[in-house]
């Protein structure tokens, strides 16, 4: 379990199996006819390019039926307060995606994928 803490509370973030499934609900493909929850993926690519956007989303549903529970806009003024070491969060994000055993194989598989687009 991540913990930040905003404002004098500590708030917590959970990135489990709950997480991923919504998090997966953010981005689908079809193809062949069949439909693939993708978000996932999607968002650890983002979050691995530094995309702001995607840490919001990603800490939103990461804190998602947690108590307390932070808003959006708590989130987006965290990120935007200049006392906040946003690379900091972004490597606790990241290193909490490395560990967690609902996204793990997930995270190592885009870093593969990455890998092998810039040996192209």
């Amino acid at each position: 379990m991540m913990e930040l803490t905003i404002n004098d509370n500590v708030y917590q973030f959970n990135f489990g199996i709950g997480f991923l499934r919504e998090i997966n609900k953010t981005q689908t493909v079809t193809r062949d006819g069949l439909k693939k929850d993708i978000g996932g993926m999607m968002k650890i690519g983002d979050i691995l390019d530094g995309d702001v956007l995607a840490l919001v989303d990603v800490l939103d549903l990461a804190n998602k039926g947690q108590n307390p529970r932070l808003t959006r806009s708590a989130i987006e003024a965290y990120l935007d307060d200049p006392t906040t070491d946003i690379d900091a969060v972004f490597d606790q994000v990241i290193d909490f995606l490395k560990k967690s055993n609902a996204t793990r194989k997930l995270y190592h598989r885009v870093i593969e994928e990455v890998e092998k687009a810039e040996k192209k």
